[in-house]
Formats: C-alpha cells, structure tokens, sequence
C-alpha cells in the first residue's frame, strides 16, 4: 500500500508562499498523474494542481499563476510552490494519484495551510 507524507504548510501572510512536500512510499516515475488536493473548511476536497509522467501540468483556475507543481522522481516526492497566497487558500493540503482526479490511495494526514489577510 502506498503512503503519503505531506509536510511544509503552516501559516502564511496574504501575499506570502509556502512551498509543500509529498513523500511517497513507492516510486512515481511511471504513475500517470500525481496531484495536489485541498479542502477547505465545509468544503468538498478539490483538486488543484497535477503532474503527469511527461512533466506536463494543469492547474485549477483559482490558482493558477501562483501556485506551481514539480516532482523529484529519484527522491519519490512531489512539491507544490505556492506563491501571492489568498486568505482563500486556506485548506489542508493532500497528495494523491491524479489519474482520474479523485485520488486512488489512501489518503495521507495533509498539510494545514492558514493564509491571513
């Protein structure tokens, strides 16, 4: 069974940046897709940024320009550069498979991300 350790959130000024980390139990060099998931508060989880095993990206509207999604396939990890933060980015954080984009692993503990304005 794969696990998914995220690290790196805390708590941020509006503006600021974080950046997130996803270690991952197994090897992501021939997943498909890994993303990076957020739920808010009342909210359902969301995706929000992926990468696929050819580097390629996407990104939810709501963060694109600021956030930006990389991965280190030797080191099995997957980082969410999160830049110009909004008080509207405040979630927890998840890493999952984002083949179909709802994840396919159990999911990890996440990250708290608190953006203040």
């Amino acid at each position: 069974q794969v696990q998914l350790v995220e690290s790196g959130g805390g708590l941020a000024q509006a503006g600021g940046s974080l950046r997130l980390s996803c270690a991952v139990s197994g090897s992501i060099f021939s997943i498909s897709a890994m993303g990076w998931y957020r739920q808010a508060p009342g909210k359902q989880r969301e995706l929000v940024a992926l990468i696929t095993n050819g580097d390629g990206t996407w990104y939810a509207a709501s963060v694109k320009g600021r956030f930006t999604i990389s991965r280190d396939t030797a080191k099995n990890t997957v980082y969410l550069q999160m830049n110009s933060l909004k008080p509207e980015d405040t979630a927890v954080y998840y890493c999952n498979d984002a083949t179909n984009g709802r994840g396919r692993w159990a999911w990890g503990q996440g990250t708290q991300v608190t953006v203040s304005s």
